[in-house]
């Protein structure tokens, strides 16, 4: 048994991933694996099924649900955004920096992934509400309110995705070869040159999986921006907070907004798999 095992072993491509043709899956775990799938497939299938085809254009087009759109795209755009301006830098000081605290701060920008997003919520009203620890200070001396707002909206958006680009970022910087780099540095360039010129240039296919994924999860974020920013019709309320607030009142609207988020989370994959994760 183990000969034939080691044979099995020795017959893989260089890559590991594939058996013989001979091969055969063990009859128990085929069968969990199937239920697996299914499992996965048949709510997929029940979205489909359910969609009231008839009125897809109708509901689609209603005033409210144009602009819970148009907050989604606004929410979403500006939360990539900002998680290019801020995610990025944070991922190179955590790939290349040497400093104490670095794995500590590893663990902070990677928590909001973890625990769930109404505690994002409730503790993003702790620092930036009106009463928050910073918030406060932000009202009082800006005149400026960021919970129950469109820029509360924002802000979860990017608490909750930014951990996205910067994951895959950090990624990125550390198997990045840096013989370019040395070189440019060699040349005289500036070390902003250097990371502006060079560095991001060489990352550019992570930057964009980066963004796509971020921009995916922002757009489907619902825990945090409830408890931060409301569900308020025309400020705060995003496609999937009219998918919670429709399926109370108006399931059909709701299996029509949930089917059009449905084709951008497989839009996102695909574009993900085919073109800038070609590895998976």
């Amino acid at each position: 048994m183990k000969q034939r095992l080691f044979s099995v072993r020795q017959q893989l491509l260089p890559g590991g991933t594939r058996f013989p043709s001979g091969f055969r899956v063990p009859l128990l775990v085929g069968s969990a694996a199937v239920m697996g799938a299914l499992f996965f497939f048949l709510p997929l299938l029940g979205l489909v099924v359910q969609v009231p085809w008839e009125h897809v254009w109708e509901e689609a087009t209603a005033p409210e649900i144009r602009t819970a759109l148009r907050l989604s795209l606004v929410t979403s755009l500006s939360a990539t955004a900002f998680s290019f301006l801020f995610g990025v830098p944070l991922a190179w000081v955590q790939a290349r920096g040497s400093f104490r605290g670095r794995s500590l701060l590893r663990g902070l920008t990677t928590f909001p992934i973890v625990f769930p997003p109404v505690v994002g919520g409730v503790a993003l009203l702790s620092a930036f509400g009106r009463n928050g620890l910073v918030g406060e200070w932000i009202y009082e001396i800006f005149d400026i309110r960021l919970s129950f707002t469109l820029a509360g909206a924002v802000l979860s958006a990017t608490f909750v995705s930014m951990p996205f680009m910067v994951t895959t970022m950090e990624g990125a910087f550390r198997s990045l070869d840096t013989r370019c780099e040395e070189a440019a540095r060699t040349l005289g360039a500036s070390p902003w040159t250097v990371f502006w010129r060079v560095t991001l240039p060489m990352v550019r296919p992570s930057l964009v999986a980066g963004g796509v994924l971020v921009w995916g999860r922002a757009l489907g974020e619902f825990g945090a921006t409830i408890t931060f920013a409301g569900n308020f019709p025309g400020r705060t309320q995003t496609l999937p907070l009219a998918v919670f607030l429709a399926l109370q009142s108006r399931p059909e609207t709701a299996l029509v907004l949930s089917f059009f988020l449905l084709l951008i989370s497989f839009a996102v994959m695909i574009g993900l798999r085919r073109r800038f994760l070609e590895v998976l």
